[in-house]
């Protein structure tokens, strides 16, 4: 009886754990761990609380938690951090026509977006103490007003949030309603950080490089040889799997179908934990002073190096970087780069870097 039981739980969370697996990478014990919490909630209308660092690939997980559960509608994403408070509101709750100056027609907010499917509240420690108090409110009644207007708007979504902050700590300095932290903190899944799946490497490189193959069907793509993967797992990786993907990313652009080495990441690849240069060296600098066996290796294989489409790669390189670290805020990316605001901005413009 035991083992028939068993194989009826497997077979029905079967659907479940296959989309999972569909989207999170990894079979390390902190991996596996957080699959099992994630096929287990994510049946359930009740909220979940993602936690971990930033970076370590909460957004992932909340869509994996959104396409297992099997709800028909749409995943709606919002950064609480990325929209000021003051406009926060209006892109949850949407407004009516003449609401306030610029309201020149209607427009249906986020919360209304995500009916029938999954909302998805990053960040949602950063989200303004006011606007804590009508989530609660949408929470409670499953009902919203648009901004301006009277009309109670029925809604069915399931919430998903998530926070690199201790909302506890948040809770006890009066930052955070103690009220809305326990009606949003009903199934809490950590999300581990890249240091706890160091194993894992080679499979979410090879993961992030299908993806980018998929998207750009004529990419020569660089391979990374196992001398590469172990620097790589012997790196900190303080910015988790999106840093990973800043240097995926650097390698696609710098090293089309090249097979990648040690001296490479540490080269090119990686930035410095304290600023944010290619293995702690001036930034641009690529090769170390001295350094001859990279400059000879990459003489061999060239013949000649265009030096200055080495730097430009790798301006190109930290900028979209700085911006992914920063989520897009231009500000943030400038003061991380050492660089002026209009500086950057118009370094973005001259190279296309697209904003996230």
């Amino acid at each position: 009886m035991t083992n028939i039981c068993n194989n009826l739980f497997f077979d029905a969370e079967a659907p479940i754990l296959y989309e999972v697996d569909a989207h999170i990478v990894g079979s390390s014990p902190a991996t596996r761990r957080m699959k099992q919490m994630l096929t287990a909630v994510s049946p359930s209308d009740a909220p979940v609380m993602l936690s971990g660092d930033t970076g370590s690939g909460k957004e992932r997980a909340a869509t994996a938690i959104h396409h297992a559960s099997g709800r028909k509608g749409q995943l709606v994403a919002v950064n609480c951090a990325a929209i000021p408070g003051e406009l926060l509101e209006s892109e949850l709750f949407g407004y009516e026509k003449g609401a306030f100056t610029g309201a020149d027609e209607r427009r249906v907010g986020l919360i209304e977006m995500a009916d029938g499917g999954t909302l998805f509240l990053d960040e949602i420690g950063d989200m303004p103490l006011a606007l804590q108090s009508k989530l609660l409110r949408v929470l409670e009644s499953r009902e919203i007003q648009r901004v301006g207007g009277r009309e109670h708007i029925a809604v069915d979504f399931r919430l998903v949030t998530a926070t690199h902050r201790r909302l506890t700590e948040a809770v006890a300095d009066g930052k955070f309603r103690a009220d809305l932290f326990y009606r949003i903190n009903v199934l809490p899944v950590p999300v581990p950080p890249l240091g706890d799946r160091l194993d894992e490497i080679p499979e979410l490189i090879d993961r992030m490089l299908r993806d980018h193959s998929e998207q750009n069907t004529h990419a020569n793509l660089p391979h990374f040889a196992m001398d590469a993967i172990e620097r790589l797992q012997a790196h900190s990786w303080p910015g988790n799997i999106r840093e990973l993907r800043n240097v995926v990313d650097r390698a696609i652009v710098m090293f089309p179908g090249r097979m990648l080495h040690a001296a490479e990441v540490d080269n090119f690849l990686l930035l410095s934990e304290t600023d944010g240069a290619p293995n702690g060296k001036a930034p641009g600098a690529g090769i170390a002073v001295g350094d001859q066996d990279a400059v000879l290796k990459l003489l061999q294989e060239k013949g000649a190096i265009d030096i200055r489409m080495i730097l430009r790669d790798m301006e190109i390189g930290m900028i979209d970087g700085a911006l992914q670290v920063c989520e897009g805020n231009v500000t943030g990316a400038a003061q991380a780069l050492g660089l002026q605001r209009t500086t950057l901005i118009e370094k973005i413009k001259k190279y296309g870097i697209k904003k996230p």
